[in-house]
């Protein structure tokens, strides 16, 4: 079963409808937790837009499941002057998003283009998605080159041999039964895809337990924000 599979859309959707009625503190990866944990270095990127964005905040949360950073998030969003919260994912996520957990600061979107097209993000957002993707690095320079102002990525991994490790990630059997491919990306070519146009701000560790087997990989997060193109 991979990504796709009915069966993790509606186990997602079950832990979020519980944190949407206050039965769970927040969702991850379909798995519900009774005590909140917050990401911090996130939530002060997305202030530190918001504040250069004089009190607005628009996020392009890519490959955001139904909204599950919204929603861990949402405390400290609600003091923004101006709040957009934008998921693109695939067409059931979509479906599920629209029908139950959409408002007025949460929207769903099937393509980057639709998005563009209904909103204006400062923020793109990648969290825990980039190592999924097929082709990593093309979908990079392809985002590289949207000039978002800011760009915020959350626990993504990197092989610590400096090259890419294609492996396969089991889900445990607890979670739901799946198996999908997994990139540990190469580190010095990521960051070689954001230095030409974006000025990186922050780097920092990210506890995960998802390791390969020979260990030898970490999860990082980065943020960046596009470069002056005044002179």
């Amino acid at each position: 079963m991979g990504y796709a599979s009915p069966r993790i859309v509606k186990k997602t959707r079950a832990g979020l409808l519980k944190v949407k009625a206050g039965e769970a503190a927040f969702e991850r990866d379909s798995v519900v937790f009774n005590f909140m944990e917050y990401e911090f270095p996130l939530l002060a990127g997305l202030s530190r837009a918001a504040a250069m964005g004089l009190g607005r905040l628009s996020v392009l949360d890519f490959g955001g499941s139904l909204g599950s950073t919204y929603f861990q998030s949402r405390k400290f969003l609600s003091a923004m002057k101006e709040l957009r919260w934008s998921v693109v994912e695939q067409s059931s996520h979509v479906a599920c998003g629209r029908a139950d957990f959409a408002n007025e600061e949460l929207r769903f979107y099937q393509t980057i283009d639709e998005c563009l097209d209904q909103e204006q993000p400062n923020v793109l957002l990648l969290s825990n998605v980039i190592q999924y993707l097929r082709e990593p690095y093309l979908f990079l320079e392809n985002m590289s080159k949207r000039e978002f102002p800011h760009v915020i990525i959350e626990r993504t991994a990197f092989s610590l041999n400096g090259g890419d490790r294609l492996t396969v990630q089991h889900v445990p059997e607890s979670i739901y039964k799946a198996s999908y491919p997994a990139w540990f990306l190469s580190e010095p070519r990521f960051r070689q895809i954001w230095a030409k146009d974006y000025e990186q701000l922050c780097e920092y560790m990210v506890d995960d337990k998802i390791r390969p087997p020979a260990d030898n990989a970490v999860f990082k997060g980065f943020q960046f924000d596009l470069k002056s193109r005044s002179g």
